[in-house]
C-alpha cells in the first residue's frame, strides 16, 4: 500500500524537475533533460507528455516551452505540498500507541 504511494511521490518528483528544468531553460529539448537530470529519455518524454496534458508546457520546435497556467501552478504548488505533507503527518501512528490483538 505504501510502495505504491513512494513510487506515485517519484514519479511527481520527477514531473517537477522536468517542470522546473522547463522553466529555467526554455526551450529545452529530451536529450539535454535527460543528460542534466539523469532520466533515461523514455522517463522525460512522458514526464513532458504528463505536463503537457496539464496545459503546464508545449512543445515548440525548438523544444518544450512554458504555457500562460504554468505560473499560476507554481504559485500554488507550495501550499499544496504543504496541505499534503499536513494529511500525511496526521495519518501517522504514534510509537507509543498500543496495537490491540
Amino acid at each position: 500500500m505504501i510502495d505504491r504511494l513512494e513510487k506515485e511521490v517519484d514519479m511527481l518528483e520527477r514531473h517537477l524537475q522536468v517542470l522546473k528544468m522547463v522553466i529555467g531553460n526554455e526551450p529545452i529539448g529530451i536529450v539535454k533533460m535527460s543528460n542534466e537530470t539523469g532520466y533515461p529519455h523514455h522517463k522525460v518524454r512522458y514526464s513532458l507528455r504528463v505536463l503537457e496534458e496539464e496545459n503546464l508546457i508545449e512543445p515548440s520546435s525548438q523544444g518544450a516551452i512554458t504555457t500562460e497556467d504554468t505560473a499560476d501552478f507554481v504559485d500554488e504548488l507550495d501550499e499544496k505540498i504543504d496541505s499534503i505533507v499536513d494529511k500525511l503527518d496526521s495519518m501517522k501512528i504514534e510509537e507509543t500507541a498500543e496495537i490491540q490483538s
